[in-house]
Formats: structure tokens, sequence, C-alpha cells
């Protein structure tokens, strides 16, 4: 039998997940698919990774039993991939905190210690630690492993890391950790593998999608990362605000909203939802309107993320490469080329038939530094990671089967 990964990326109202088929350095996508309407009649939807829709069904309510779901979905697991035994579960955990700068297999303490976190990452947090919980309560025996969006950046010196307040703050966490870190290491690893060179050097990889960030590279390696301390900082996003003066916040409690109400706006109202006065958070949607508003908040997107490309490169000390990826990096041709003029002091110069392509190198021969779209696959990252530390838990007498068992 040959051994696959179930990847687990859960969220309020959804869950995506996929199964990939675990090998040595690298993994294949067998399966993959998203359960939505949890709190109502759930929505189950898988596909092959050609494409091949093999489900799509409405499961009987569970009254948000989330264990009944994950049992649902191992049981249907077990009788759709012949031939494969599922090894481990790979979750993704947007927040590691100081403590967790590598994937980990999941015991109660370390998952007691992720509990400590729901204050730094409170929309995300609790639905990636309840996917865990529920898939323990299904299935006890499946060891889980947590792989961390903040991890990728743990390494970034001291100045990166700091915000101006008091030292004890920082010493308290409070302080700069870059997210979608799953998503700039496997993009690390496939430029390696297509674009060596330029993996070596300077590069700014542009995460654009309905959440949105930048990361500077220098040798595959995170330098600095737009977003700090919560996934709610850098680049303005579909419904969330990217940065803000901290002024605007304290005007708008001495005003009298509320806790709830303010976080409700930042998260869910603002980004190129509110820019747009509504119309949308879709890109596509903003790009085919025709109204004023989508015009503003489309400039607006371009404009910020512009200028911090060009504060990345100021943290490399230059520029060699410049990386699209994600849902707007990969698939807007309109955005690319905009951005790319924007950078074109930066020696981006993007080839306008490469560009209409969409995939791989879109610079043109003249460009001093390179354009590339690269598609991210975060769900193959957490495979490996999974696999890895499996292989570092099983070697380390410290951590007892039992205890992972049951968590």
């Amino acid at each position: 039998m040959d051994d696959a990964i179930l990847v687990i990326n859960a969220g309020s109202s959804s869950v995506k997940f996929a199964v990939a088929e675990a090998g040595d350095h690298a993994v294949t996508t067998l399966v993959k698919g998203k359960l939505t309407r949890l709190d109502q009649a759930p929505h189950f939807t898988a596909t092959t990774d050609a494409g091949e829709v093999v489900a799509d069904t409405f499961w009987e309510p569970t009254g948000g039993r989330q264990e009944i779901l994950f049992g649902k979905l191992v049981d249907w697991l077990d009788h759709h991939l012949d031939g494969h035994t599922l090894l481990a579960a790979g979750h993704r955990v947007v927040h590691g905190g100081t403590r967790f700068t590598a994937p980990v297999v999941v015991t109660p303490r370390v998952l007691d210690d992720l509990a400590d976190l729901i204050p730094l990452a409170p929309l995300h947090q609790p639905h990636n630690l309840e996917a865990i919980r529920a898939m323990a309560a299904a299935h006890p025996h499946l060891p889980q492993v947590a792989c961390f969006d903040t991890a990728f950046h743990a390494g970034h010196s001291d100045a990166a890391m700091r915000f101006a307040l008091p030292r004890a703050l920082h010493e308290d966490g409070v302080r700069r950790y870059g997210f979608h870190g799953l998503s700039y290491e496997f993009i690390a690893r496939q430029m390696a593998r297509v674009a060596p060179d330029l993996a070596r050097g300077r590069v700014v990889v542009a995460h654009l999608g309905n959440g949105a960030s930048l990361c500077a590279m220098f040798n595959g390696r995170s330098v600095d990362s737009t977003m700090g301390f919560t996934a709610l900082d850098g680049l303005p996003m579909g419904t969330r605000t990217g940065s803000i003066d901290a002024g605007v916040i304290l005007y708008l409690l001495d005003q009298g909203m509320g806790h709830e109400t303010l976080q409700h706006l930042l998260y869910e109202q603002s980004g190129l939802l509110g820019l747009s006065g509504g119309i949308g958070s879709d890109m596509r949607t903003l790009l085919g309107s025709g109204r004023l508003e989508a015009a503003q908040a489309v400039d607006y997107f371009v404009y910020r993320t512009v200028r911090d490309i060009g504060a990345m490169a100021a943290c490399l000390g230059g520029l060699d490469g410049l990386v699209f990826t994600a849902g707007i990096g990969e698939r807007s041709a309109e955005i690319r080329a905009r951005i790319g003029r924007g950078c074109a002091w930066l020696g981006i110069d993007i080839d306008p038939v490469a560009n209409a392509r969409g995939t791989g190198c879109i610079s043109g021969a003249m460009s001093r530094a390179a354009a590339w779209v690269i598609p991210t696959d975060e769900e193959q990252m957490i495979a490996l990671h999974a696999i890895e530390a499996l292989k570092t838990a099983a070697s380390d007498d410290r951590i007892s089967k039992e205890e992972f068992f049951h968590v």
C-alpha cells in the first residue's frame, strides 16, 4: 500500500482538503476538494488533480459537529483512494508564535500552547485548532502535524521583527511575524528548480489573492514581509484593510465603536470591498465593473503593491527578480502588467506576449530584473512538512505515540 497525507486548511465556514501521495522529496496530489456550509447541510465536493469531479453532494446536517464531518471525510477517502492508506493529517495553522518555527507533530501539550496564541490570530487560529481536535475525535490513531504560516519568516533580523514599542511588549510576543509562509516556502523551492540563479539572488515574491502580501527573499530565505503582528497588515486585501495608521483605530474607539464592530470593519468590510463601495472583493469583478469606485479600488491596490515592492527591494539592497503567485498574481495579466509598469525603475520590463501566457518567465529580453509567474501550492508544502515531521518524531524518544494519538 502507498502512503498518503491528508492536508486540511480549516476556516470559519469551510474546510479545504487535499490528499497527496507521499514521496521522500516530492508529493503528487491525488484528490482535492472542500466542505462548505458547515453549519447547515454540508456541501462536499472533490476533484482529481486533473480536474475530474469525483464527488458533489450534500451531507446530512451535523449540528456543526466537525468530528462527524471529518469522520465522513476519512470514510469517503478510505473508499476512493485505491491502493493508498492515510499516513497522517497535516494542518495549516496560521500562527506558531515564537516557539513553533518548524512543523510539529501535535500532542496535547502542543495543542495547549497553540491555543495560547489565539489572541494573536483570533479569526484563524480557533478554526485551525478546532479541525485538529475534530480529527482527533473522529480518528484518534491518525497522527497530526501542524504547519505554520509564520515559520518561514522566523529568521528575520531583530530590526525587521520589532515595533517601536517598549521592549517588554516585544518579549511578550508583540512583534512582526509575517504570514503566507507556506506559500513563500513552496515558491522558494520552485524557484530553486526552475530558475536556480534567480533563487540565489534578491527576489520579491508577490502573493496576491484575497489575502495579499509581499516577501523579500535572498538566497531562498525570508528577509522581510509586508505582514507583521497579524494577517491584517501590509497590502490591501479582498476585505482586509492592510496597513493603517494606528491613530485611525484610536479615533474610531473614541467615537464609540466597539471591539467586535471594529474587528468586523477591519477584517471583513474593508480592502477592495470597502474601497469599491461594496461592488465586490474579487479583482475580476472590479476589473469588469466599469464603475469609478471599482477603478479606484484597483488603482489603490496597484499603487500600494508597487510602493511596498520598492520597500522590499530596499530591504534587499536591490532587485534581481519579481515573482507573482496566488489567485490575482497567477491569473490577472492586467494587474501584473500594471504592477510591472510601476516597477520599471527597478528594472522590470514585462513582455506582453509572455504575460498573456501567464506562466514561467514573463519579462522581456531587455529587463534588468526578471519577472516570473509561479503557481503556489501550500497543500504540497504541508504534505512534505508532515512527512518530515513524522520522521523526526519517530526518532524522538521524548514523544510517545500514545501522546499524539490522543489529542
